[in-house]
């Protein structure tokens, strides 16, 4: 069986245009799935306590590694919602930082690449503004109830998801090194 973190490749030469993002939620869910490292399968981690639900699909890029100990994770905008598992191919727009419970957790902002309604999208500024409200407003929003604290910087532009999209691909090759 193929592992979605480990086995699908990543050309550093093509992530600003192509690249590989696997969906874990759907748009539209109010479940939170997560990777289950160990076997590349799916859990169910829980539903979401507040009345929200993701406003993008969102996944997650493979052999990235970030300071959560997690790959790099992903807001995809797309007409559809995304079956869990599949890989879609992205343009990074943008990057939010966050921090969670006080640990950082940046979040790529992308347009899926293969979507006619939103492939034309380049930069963050080009973005629906409203989505990047409710984008924002959810990620400050969906632990609330469980009363958890979140904190949600300004979103940045294209380079600095970039930047961030490369170190990540770079993490990832330095814990597997110190992993062997």
């Amino acid at each position: 069986m193929t592992h979605p973190w480990h086995d699908i490749a990543v050309d550093p030469a093509t992530i600003a245009e192509a690249l590989p993002v696997v969906i874990e939620i759907p748009a539209g869910s109010k479940n939170k799935y997560e990777l289950e490292k160990a076997s590349g399968l799916l859990k169910l981690d829980r539903v979401l306590y507040s009345s929200v639900h993701y406003p993008a699909n969102y996944g997650f890029i493979p052999r990235s590694y970030c300071d959560d100990g997690d790959p790099l994770d992903v807001l995809v905008l797309g007409q559809e919602a995304v079956h869990p598992l599949t890989i879609v191919y992205v343009r990074p727009i943008g990057l939010m930082h966050m921090r969670d419970q006080g640990k950082a957790d940046d979040k790529v902002l992308a347009v899926h690449a293969n979507d006619p309604a939103f492939n034309h999208i380049l930069e963050l500024e080009h973005a629906p503004p409203h989505t990047m409200t409710e984008i924002h407003r959810f990620f400050l929003d969906y632990k609330v109830l469980e009363e958890k604290e979140v904190v949600v910087d300004p979103f940045e532009g294209r380079e600095r998801a970039l930047s961030v999209i490369r170190q990540a691909l770079a993490d990832y090759w330095t814990m597997r090194s110190k992993e062997t």
